[in-house]
């Protein structure tokens, strides 16, 4: 368990230090963000604990909710999305409960509730942030609501979604964050 753990804490590391890199050369951020609206799709899926999750009942939160696609035996994007979450949950600490993290797997096939519970606890998920599953053609139709269908999952890319409780619009931020401009898109959502 070290080994995965080391493994995972280094890709956060070098994830950082690449996206500090940037900040420090003045370059533009590595994403880009625009405003959409999303129609969230009636269907059902499964949590971490084997629980059925309604989606549209979890996204119509009155907390910031953040969106992302993954699956847990993902090697490049994944890592740094998840060490994403687990850093802004670090860095809120108590106000990490004015948000919820939603990650939905695009390898429903392999991503079951033990696998998406060993992933959270490999980024020492705090609560608030759920990793679901489902019917192959329940998690196509969530990507397809978001715009974010792909075939395959290897054709993946980085991609994470946040909803503003007040007006229900969601900030659709292509490209990878750092952790201070996570929390700055997460502040402009309505964390306080």
């Amino acid at each position: 368990m070290a080994a995965v753990r080391g493994g995972t804490w280094g890709v956060r590391a070098g994830a950082l230090a690449l996206l500090a890199g940037l900040a420090l050369l003045g370059a533009e951020p590595p994403y880009k963000r625009t405003v959409e609206a999303y129609a969230v799709p009636d269907v059902t899926l499964v949590d971490q604990d084997g629980a059925k999750v309604p989606l549209r009942s979890l996204l119509a939160s009155d907390k910031v909710v953040v969106l992302d696609f993954i699956f847990g035996t993902c090697t490049t994007i994944c890592p740094v999305l998840s060490a994403g979450y687990a850093n802004l949950q670090q860095r809120l600490g108590p106000r990490s409960a004015d948000i919820r993290l939603v990650s939905i797997s695009i390898d429903p096939e392999n991503d079951t509730p033990k696998v998406m519970r060993g992933y959270l606890k490999r980024y020492r998920a705090r609560p608030g942030w759920t990793f679901l599953t489902g019917k192959r053609e329940d998690i196509d139709r969530a990507m397809h609501a978001f715009n974010a269908y792909i075939p395959n999952k290897m054709s993946h890319y980085p991609l994470t979604l946040i909803r503003t409780p007040r007006s229900g619009a969601w900030t659709r931020i292509f490209g990878l964050m750092s952790t201070s401009e996570f929390l700055e898109e997460c502040r402009n959502a309505g964390i306080q």
